[in-house]
Order: structure tokens, then C-alpha cells, then sequence
């Protein structure tokens, strides 16, 4: 599979997955992400969080981790829960609880981020992703999953 096509998404491991991302144009990830196609790729990528979480690395961590995804196809955002509790991870759509952390971005972002391919540090620094509430398990949300580098 060469070219980032949600209908395949399923069928392919993370590695793969963020090789997609890294060799599709920001134009076709805006395109697919603004589409019909936008609630399988999300649904997807939250659905393997708990797969990809690191409940040796959560140690005691318990929160509520709201991401919101901008830019859907009606202008509105897509929320999605994740909610790591006694060393596990499981995801809710829509959310049920208040948040620890809100995180705020795009969705070529998103894909980036979850991908691997770029630093949420400095995405943060520059406005591209806003972090609302616990800013210490912002800084270290990353290290609490597999992601996958293409």
C-alpha cells in the first residue's frame, strides 16, 4: 500500500501506518481528514491506544485525557476520551468524564503526532496543539505509548 487510504487503514500495523503519514502529502492527510473517511481513521487510531499503551511507564498515573480534533466536515471537533486507570488504557466516544488534560489540534496534526512525526513540544510552543489543565502529563503523554516511528 503506497498511498494513504483509510479504507485499507485497518489492515495495517502502526509502523506501516506512520510510514503512510510521512510519505502522504499534508494536502491528501487535509483532504482525507476533512472527509467521509475522517470517523474510520480516528476510529481506528484511538481504538489501538490501549493496544499501544505502556502501563510500565503509567506507574500510578490515573487521568482523563480529552483530545479534541479540529476541523471536521461541518467545522465542529471531534472528541475523543482516553482514560488511563490502574495500569490500563481504554478509550470512550463520546467522553464521559470531566478531563485532567484537554489537548486541542488539527487533524493532519493528529496524524502527525500519533504517527511519530512531529515533536508536540514544539507544536505546542508554535500554537499548533493546546493543552488545557495538567501540563506535566502533557509533557509526558507521549512516553506512556508505543508510537510507532516511520
Amino acid at each position: 500500500m503506497t498511498d494513504f487510504d483509510p479504507a485499507n487503514f485497518a489492515n495495517v500495523g502502526p509502523k506501516e501506518f506512520a510510514q503512510l503519514v510521512k510519505s502522504t502529502p499534508e494536502s491528501k492527510l487535509a483532504e482525507v481528514m476533512s472527509g467521509d473517511l475522517r470517523g474510520k481513521v480516528l476510529g481506528e487510531v484511538f481504538g489501538r491506544m490501549p493496544q499501544l499503551f505502556r502501563a510500565d511507564r503509567a506507574g500510578s498515573t490515573n487521568a482523563v485525557i480529552h483530545w479534541n480534533i479540529t476541523g471536521a466536515a461541518d467545522g465542529g471537533t471531534d472528541t475523543y476520551e482516553v482514560v488511563i486507570a490502574d495500569g490500563t488504557c481504554t478509550m470512550n466516544e463520546p467522553p464521559q468524564h470531566d478531563p485532567r488534560l484537554s489537548l486541542t489540534l488539527g487533524p493532519v496534526e493528529f496524524l502527525k503526532i500519533v504517527s511519530g512525526g512531529a515533536n508536540p513540544v514544539m507544536m505546542f510552543m508554535t500554537g499548533k496543539l493546546k493543552a488545557k489543565g495538567d501540563l506535566g502529563l502533557a509533557a509526558n503523554i507521549a512516553n506512556l505509548f508505543d508510537i510507532p516511528k516511520a
